[in-house]
């Protein structure tokens, strides 16, 4: 009975001394924060400033994987390049360069904003309407609707923006990139507020079990009262049955207040 405590009560210290889920990413990032707990320039975006391209590639993440960029980094590039002095066409030619080309694919955006960025690029190259061809390739690239879509579809707004109003495209561009930063900060502190109800989700379903393995070490051997008695096993059923559904109820309070801010 001690052995069997003992092991119990080691599984719920693990449970519990678990990092939240997308937790080592945060500290990631804050561990790139700038002065005032702002952001700091990510590497790539501090490259580009310089003018330096291609650019050095991502630190690989956990298994030596390399990460996908962000779009909000993406954007942050544009805005750069252009108050650099790029011309349109030169711009997504030099953003190729660093997500599209075979050098840099192993540090590249994902498939969808890989083929929006190829579209562009030709675009550009042709001397199209870049917005146009952001919006002919937004529903073959994204088939479901998300949120890097929907990012996309607002750049191809901003250079309709910029050509209709004659307002400068970098201004408007850093702009953008100003709200798709607040954006993840703001889903960043929501995750950040959701590690304490998970935590306690994890807590309340293994409690049943350890007041199990609590009352074998003290001798009363519950397991033969739930199963050797219709009262226990009445109270076992119920007992299981109540756990599951607050465990399913929890994770669906904790999945819509985790996507109250999605759109």
């Amino acid at each position: 009975m001690i052995p069997l405590l003992v092991m119990v009560l080691g599984l719920a210290a693990v449970l519990l001394a678990r990092p939240p889920h997308g937790a080592a990413a945060r500290l990631r990032r804050a561990g790139n924060a700038g002065p005032a707990g702002k952001p700091g320039p990510a590497p790539a975006l501090r490259a580009l400033r310089a003018g330096i391209l291609p650019l050095s590639r991502r630190r690989a993440g956990k298994g030596g994987k390399q990460s996908a960029a962000p779009m909000t980094v993406v954007v942050q590039q544009l805005a750069a390049l252009l108050k650099g002095g790029r011309t349109p066409a030169r711009l997504w030619e030099e953003i190729w360069l660093v997500y599209g080309s075979s050098d840099s694919r192993s540090d590249g955006l994902p498939t969808g904003s890989s083929a929006m960025l190829g579209s562009a690029r030709a675009a550009a190259a042709g001397g199209t309407p870049v917005s146009d061809a952001i919006r002919r390739s937004l529903p073959s690239a994204f088939p479901r609707r998300d949120r890097e879509s929907r990012i996309w579809a607002e750049l191809a707004a901003c250079f309709d923006v910029a050509e209709a109003s004659g307002c400068p495209l970098a201004d408007v561009l850093t702009r953008f990139a100003a709200q798709l930063e607040a954006e993840d900060d703001a889903d960043a502190a929501r995750q950040t507020a959701l590690a304490g109800p998970k935590a306690t989700v994890s807590l309340l379903t293994w409690l049943p079990l350890l007041g199990l393995g609590l009352g074998m070490a003290l001798g009363v051997d519950p397991l033969a009262i739930l199963l050797g008695t219709p009262w226990g096993l009445a109270a076992l059923a119920a007992g299981i049955g109540l756990t599951a559904a607050g465990r399913l109820w929890s994770a669906r309070l904790v999945a819509a207040a985790a996507g109250a801010g999605v759109t």
